[in-house]
């Protein structure tokens, strides 16, 4: 059943409650439109007969909302759920705004089962989540950690069809199975959303995907084409200097004999020391690099995702920004600035 809110400041936006919870909807879809029309039609022919009536329409009216309400619980296709790009951070309440925003709604308002799409947004998502497993778990709502598991396993199902990026998975694997051990093994020593029963099944559904990832092998690809075994060694050097995880560098190095000699170049490694580490920083952690991230307009607090090729194409910033020079205003937002933006 829709709910229409009644914010004075506009008509309001509709909203759909769903399993995950209240979602934002756009109109309803052609397709349930048509379907409501068919059954429209045919309480006409009933009401009109000369039978007796089957139906009032009170009656009527429930059918409807309840032909509605099974529509979008069990045909996911056509949900219309509006994904936001950005989002507003408020830290306390105003005349004009009320409440606060938390980790757990920025997790579901922002559009991240896009981003696990996006090559460069990828490595960033999977960060935060791994965070996210870490320390804030048994800080989300019950609907954001569902959403939470329900975006993890799309990613693990990406991995497990493109074989990109397993190391990743199985890293944030490792640390959500540690946590979900501890506080199933600590059971009322910390608050937990949620019965008991959910968090082993949730444990049960992260040691299958585990064993999933263990299983994993890696298709020989067989091509006519040029490969990387082909390409000048200056070149094959070059690519082994732009990366900067030193575990890609050791994987890089198991291709090929000639890879192999490369990655183990000390100069090549201390080029690596020298961008993880400043001169007195001799310690963990290493500097983090992402293809894209989140990025936070300190003159609206907002956070949002910021599109390069509309802001390239129509000089887009990525939210409704007021200031007279937006990208001045902008800050990459890494995954624990992430999280202690909603520590308050």
């Amino acid at each position: 059943m829709p709910f229409l809110g009644q914010d004075w400041r506009s008509p309001g936006w509709s909203w759909i409650k769903t399993e995950d919870g209240w979602k934002r909807c756009e109109p309803w879809s052609q397709e349930l439109e048509r379907e409501n029309n068919q059954c429209n039609i045919s309480h006409s022919i009933i009401l009109n007969s000369e039978d007796e009536e089957i139906f009032n329409n009170e009656e009527h009216e429930y059918a409807s909302k309840k032909r509605k309400k099974d529509h979008f619980r069990n045909d996911t296709n056509t949900q219309c759920f509006y994904r936001e790009k950005w989002i507003y951070v408020h830290k306390e309440s105003t005349r004009e705004r009320h409440g606060y925003c938390t980790l757990g709604e920025a997790f579901n308002r922002l559009d991240f089962s896009s981003a696990i799409q996006d090559t460069r947004r990828f490595n960033y998502v999977v960060r935060l989540l791994q965070l996210i497993a870490k320390s804030q778990l048994t800080s989300l709502s019950g609907v954001a950690q569902k959403n939470y598991f329900h975006i993890l396993d799309k990613i693990v199902q990406k991995v497990l069809s493109d074989h990109q990026n397993p190391r990743l998975i199985k890293d944030l694997l490792q640390d959500l199975s540690s946590t979900l051990c501890i506080l199933i093994r600590g059971v009322g020593k910390s608050v937990l959303v949620g019965n008991i029963n959910i968090w082993i099944c949730r444990l049960e559904t992260v040691l299958s995907w585990q064993q999933q990832l263990q299983n994993l092998q890696m298709a020989k690809h067989v091509s006519g084409g040029l490969t990387l075994s082909d390409l000048p060694v200056h070149m094959l050097n070059n690519i082994l200097y732009r990366l900067s995880d030193g575990w890609d560098i050791v994987t890089l190095g198991q291709v090929t004999p000639t890879l192999a000699v490369l990655s183990e170049d000390r100069r090549l490694w201390k080029k690596l020391c020298q961008y993880h580490f400043a001169e007195k920083q001799k310690y963990y952690p290493t500097k983090e690099q992402y293809g894209d991230t989140l990025h936070f307009c300190r003159h609206c607090s907002i956070l949002f995702w910021k599109d390069r090729r509309l802001a390239l194409l129509l000089e887009d910033s990525g939210h409704p920004c007021t200031a007279a020079d937006p990208d001045s205003c902008f800050t990459p937002v890494s995954p624990q600035h992430f999280i202690d933006l909603f520590k308050f």
